[in-house]
């Protein structure tokens, strides 16, 4: 399972350099295996909303969680000590704290462009890096059976 930090959804949303990266790694993963955090989903209404965007982001919302699959993760305020010890030890932002306790919470494997994350124990994955997990039955299915 995959927690799919904000920088990756916004290189899509808003068409920039490594766009065409991060279309691959959606279309290549299951949306099932894929998470985002209620903070990358705020965040990412904050941008589009400041952008001018906000029907863009009611688009994302329906797009990428009510119809596509993909889940919201997150810690709860009795957790945040957690976020915080993160933030410590690595020295994270708030931001990429509360993104890493998530993935330790929940085992999650981080990918994102946020190097940062190199200076952690679970570091991250780049989209490129990413190939779908084998699904139930697709080895009888390539074999024939």
């Amino acid at each position: 399972m995959y927690l799919v930090d904000t920088n990756i959804w916004l290189e899509r949303l808003l068409d920039q350099t490594r766009s065409e990266e991060v279309g691959s790694f959606l279309d290549r993963v299951p949306a099932e295996q894929l998470y985002l955090t209620d903070f990358t989903l705020h965040s990412i209404g904050i941008i589009l909303v400041k952008l001018d965007e906000g029907e863009a982001f009611l688009n994302f919302v329906r797009d990428v969680l009510t119809n596509g699959g993909v889940r919201l993760a997150g810690v709860q305020p009795e957790e945040m000590n957690s976020v915080i010890t993160v933030a410590t030890d690595y020295n994270l932002d708030f931001d990429d704290a509360y993104q890493y306790a998530t993935a330790l919470k929940f085992d999650f494997e981080i990918v994102s462009f946020d190097a940062d994350f190199d200076r952690t124990e679970r570091k991250r994955k780049l989209p490129s890096e990413i190939e779908p997990a084998e699904q139930p039955g697709d080895t009888e299915q390539q074999s024939g059976q």
